[in-house]
């Protein structure tokens, strides 16, 4: 049985189909999720003021850089946020947004552009770029995803080693099928607001890598978002 490790390994035809699924739900959900998305947008602008939406700089597919969008959940200045940490910045309005996953629903947006898929390793700050080992940096042989095998497996509540072996997994394993999986036990997820913040942490610990070479330290309050 071949291996599959790369996206090359792939069939076109199923990559199209992907792509195309990606294109299509995403543009449903924003059509249908209109009014949610104009509600939200006016109750963060009423709640926290402008930007109602946070942009960062995220590690796509073959490592090219992109801007991801979502709803703003912490006070703050944009992506430039005043020193603390996430426990003294996210609102009580975030901690709903974020528990609701409503917070994620510009990212359609990223999915139609074709930055992203529906499905795939959540994507990182390009701050975390030269803090993978190469095998961990396989992770961005795909699209990354609004959801993935992480994100199913207990989110923000695994280490950072169950994070990368869940990615790894689904870069070695997938399929349209797997995709399918991955959906339905998101719907379940959100539901249950599964995984929503890391032990010991309002949002998500950073990552301060296993490369040799790290250029940043670890800085309180820039965990992923």
């Amino acid at each position: 049985m071949e291996h599959l490790s790369t996206p090359r390994s792939r069939t076109d035809g199923n990559a199209a189909v992907k792509r195309g699924v990606d294109v299509v739900v995403a543009l449903t959900a924003l059509l249908v999720t209109a009014p949610v998305l104009a509600a939200v947008a006016v109750a963060v602008l009423i709640g926290l003021g402008r930007p109602v939406l946070f942009r960062q700089r995220r590690i796509g597919r073959y490592g090219q850089e992109f801007t991801i969008l979502k709803f703003r959940s912490m006070t703050g200045d944009g992506d430039a946020f005043s020193p603390g940490d996430d426990q003294a910045r996210l609102t009580p309005l975030g901690r709903w947004l974020r528990a609701t996953s409503l917070d994620e629903l510009p990212s359609l947006w990223n999915i139609l552009r074709g930055d992203m898929s529906l499905v795939g390793p959540r994507p990182f700050p390009t701050s975390y770029r030269n803090r993978y080992t190469p095998e961990q940096f396989r992770r961005h042989d795909v699209r990354p995803g609004l959801t993935g095998l992480a994100q199913v497996n207990g989110r923000n509540e695994l280490d950072w080693a169950e994070r990368f072996a869940h990615d790894l997994r689904y870069v070695d394993t997938w399929s349209l099928r797997l995709d399918a999986r991955i959906l339905v036990r998101t719907a379940v997820a959100v539901l249950r607001r599964q995984g929503i913040s890391a032990p010991g942490a309002a949002t998500a610990h950073e990552f301060r890598g296993t490369a040799p070479e790290r250029p940043e330290p670890a800085t309180a309050g820039r965990g992923i978002r």
